[in-house]
């Protein structure tokens, strides 16, 4: 399994616990008290639902930040900013996610096709299952900390529509990890599609990994091209392999 902060210590003297990409240069996680920095060596065209961030704008990292699951707050932006501002990351430049998994049990892997370089990393739990679709309660408009977060790095050029393709494939290969793990909303039981508090970062960098001109632009990502499988399977695998970790069973689930 992918888990490499796996057994360690939020409060261990060791940290941060650095990994470096073994296929993109200068690319690093690394793994902090409360939060997961994903920092790539070149800005990044980025779509993103996260709360601090988000949207579709250029960053060059983004962070994962472990709360409490009982989190409540009136100002979640504005909780990001300080802690950013605390650590030393640039606001302007930070994409940032709150998750209520521990931070131990992120996946991080890595693949490449046509000139492309993709690393993923997910905190995934599923307390709170929901199916899209299916009558349930809702709340007014507040934030909860997400229980699945995707980051998805790309070393490689895309097109904006092929940027918005990405999420769409993430999306789908979510799903699907859910389905094959047979977890079931909350409250009626129904395959899940999701949570109720999943976020998605996507970024990519126009770049080939090594930093020259990218070879090809793609024009789609889509579960027909090669670039749409290799991002439908990564998700899959990571979503998968961090549920895994916390030690969501298919035993646990009845």
């Amino acid at each position: 399994m992918a888990t490499p902060f796996l057994h360690t210590d939020s409060e261990s003297k060791d940290l941060p616990i650095v990994y470096s990409s073994r296929q993109w240069p200068g690319l690093t996680i690394s793994r902090y008290e409360r939060h997961l920095l994903l920092e790539s060596p070149h800005m990044l065209d980025t779509i993103s639902s996260s709360i601090h961030g988000g949207g579709m704008t250029r960053l060059d990292r983004a962070v994962n930040i472990y709360v409490d699951r009982h989190y409540d707050s009136s100002d979640p932006v504005r909780d990001i900013q300080e802690l950013l501002e605390k650590w030393g990351h640039p606001a302007h430049q930070t994409a940032g996610l709150l998750t209520a998994v521990k931070l131990e049990h992120a996946s991080i892997l890595e693949d490449e096709t046509d000139g492309a370089v993709l690393l993923c990393c997910t905190t995934a739990g599923v307390s709170n299952g929901a199916r899209a679709g299916s009558p349930r309660t809702v709340f007014n408009a507040g934030y909860t900390p997400g229980t699945i977060n995707i980051m998805l790095f790309i070393a490689g050029k895309l097109t904006p529509y092929a940027l918005v393709n990405a999420v769409q494939t993430a999306v789908e290969a979510k799903v699907a990890a859910l389905q094959d793990l047979g977890v079931r909303d909350a409250e009626n039981g129904r395959s899940a599609t999701g949570t109720t508090t999943d976020a998605i970062v996507i970024g990519a960098s126009g770049l080939a990994a090594d930093g020259t001109e990218a070879s090809l632009t793609h024009a789609y990502a889509g579960t027909a091209t090669r670039l749409g499988d290799r991002i439908g399977r990564i998700v899959y695998q990571s979503v998968t392999e961090s549920l895994c970790a916390s030690g969501y069973t298919a035993e646990r689930r009845q």
